[in-house]
């Protein structure tokens, strides 16, 4: 090939780069391009981290000698035409699982087959493809995480990396790229401000974030993880969902680090997400539908009020609403505090698993479709490997027992900082005597309960052995 269009998608590094690797051994011209296609659909705190992250994949790439030319439009159209813009031979890229993604991929392989262009794609983001891991009989996809993750150890495959390429050609001043800034990826009004502060994204960052974790809080992952009040999990996640780094860099760090039953949890983790990609592929419907079809015509309820209440975290119980308020100042919240969010939502509230995702999908920086989608249908009990429907967490019972000294709750409700950790997880039911000492009117300073949780676990059994989904 002579000149490669090398297309960027959620692949935003240069390290273990398959198609940015390839196309520099081969190519004498290789021009880096990212799209912004709206079929993509974006949440809005997606784009905060799209914004910064270009921002840095731009001057990765400078230093090495290139430059990232950015276009606006559907991918079907763009790709084909800057290919006849700048006369490329080849288009190399990495390769998408999701059903949008999927789609585009097949748009693009349709309309450059007419042509005398070469397609080169690769997988750059999971450890395995998805149509790789089968179950023995090789007739179906896995449905059960345990059996998945022990097939895929199975491989015993031997990994290696990309080498990051240490110089690129230049590519031309004078072809055209849109200015980052033109495509209003920030928000107006600067809610994101807190966000920005907390995250740093790119490359040199996410490799920071990993060595971070392996030497602090992968030691105590084990049980760390479920402490929403400690520094206890990787906080890789956006950073891999963006591919800023890859499973396999990820996989193989830790390969290095010694055996232990935190290490082997971690990695589960790094499983589980490949489960997600490989549910997804297989069962592209679960995007909307369960996946678990005897949950189609389940009686959820349609509730404004409530939904809001939730979404701002003011449902009357101190660790649900510290986790919704911690999401929507960080667009990020702990992993055990989003399964208590979710639970409440879909069995406390009975509010389709539908909206968690669609609010899930424009907060989280982290926002995977193939781990949105998985989780939520596992937590509503309609979903692959899912937890069963009558299995309700109690938001009391799990605040006190994972947030025991209440640091979580007095961080991100600080209107109920001054309640001793007795009542910090059940405010409503201090003596009226610990409420005034620690300036708490019930109703006005925090809202009342939402629901009763007993009585709403109770109407939730009764919803699901009425409709009898299973």
């Amino acid at each position: 090939m002579q000149r490669a269009l090398v297309w960027f998608r959620q692949d935003l590094r240069l390290a273990d780069q398959p198609a940015l690797y390839h196309a520099s051994c081969d190519a004498e011209r290789v021009i880096p391009v990212f799209v912004l296609d709206p079929n993509e659909n974006l949440g809005a705190a997606q784009k905060v981290w799209l914004y910064h992250s270009l921002q840095s994949l731009a001057k990765d790439l400078s230093a090495i000698g290139s430059r990232l030319i950015l276009r606006q439009g559907t991918a079907e159209h763009v790709i084909p035409d800057l290919i006849k813009e700048l006369n490329a031979d080849a288009l190399v890229y990495n390769r998408r699982y999701d059903p949008v993604g999927c789609q585009i991929d097949q748009q693009i392989d349709r309309a450059l087959s007419k042509t005398e262009c070469e397609v080169q794609n690769f997988n750059a983001s999971l450890l395995f493809e998805p149509w790789e891991i089968e179950t023995k009989s090789g007739q179906t996809p896995y449905k059960v995480f345990t059996p998945f993750w022990k097939r895929c150890q199975e491989q015993n495959r031997s990994f290696q990396l990309y080498p990051t390429p240490k110089q690129l050609p230049a590519v031309a001043m004078q072809t055209p790229s849109d200015d980052l800034d033109d495509w209003q990826l920030l928000p107006d009004i600067p809610w994101h401000q807190d966000m920005v502060a907390f995250w740093k994204m790119g490359e040199s960052s996410a490799i920071e974030t990993l060595q971070d974790f392996i030497e602090g809080p992968l030691g105590e992952y084990d049980t760390g993880r479920d402490r929403p009040d400690l520094r206890g999990t990787s906080m890789l996640s956006a950073h891999l969902h963006w591919g800023e780094i890859s499973a396999k860099q990820v996989y193989l760090a830790l390969q290095d680090a010694p055996a232990s039953p935190s290490r082997r949890t971690f990695l589960s983790e790094i499983g589980w997400r490949e489960f997600a990609h490989h549910v997804l592929y297989h069962f592209p419907k679960t995007q909307t539908e369960p996946l678990n079809q005897r949950f189609a015509q389940f009686d959820w309820r349609a509730d404004a009020k409530e939904l809001k209440a939730w979404q701002q975290g003011q449902t009357g119980y101190p660790i649900v609403d510290a986790g919704m308020r911690q999401l929507w100042q960080l667009g990020w919240m702990h992993n055990r505090v989003r399964m208590i969010v979710a639970s409440f939502l879909t069995k406390d509230l009975l509010i389709h698993w539908h909206e968690g995702a669609d609010w899930f999908w424009d907060t989280l920086v982290d926002a995977d479709l193939p781990n949105n989608t998985l989780n939520w249908q596992w937590v509503a009990g309609c979903g692959a490997d899912a937890a069963p429907f009558f299995r309700i967490f109690n938001p009391i019972t799990q605040g006190e027992k994972f947030d025991k000294q209440g640091e979580y709750v007095r961080t991100w409700v600080p209107e109920l900082a001054k309640l001793p950790n007795k009542w910090i997880h059940k405010p409503w039911q201090a003596p009226e005597s610990v409420l005034s000492e620690a300036g708490v009117k019930i109703g006005k300073d925090y809202p009342e309960p939402l629901v009763d949780h007993s009585e709403a676990r109770d109407r939730a059994l009764a919803v699901f052995k009425h409709s009898k989904p299973i």
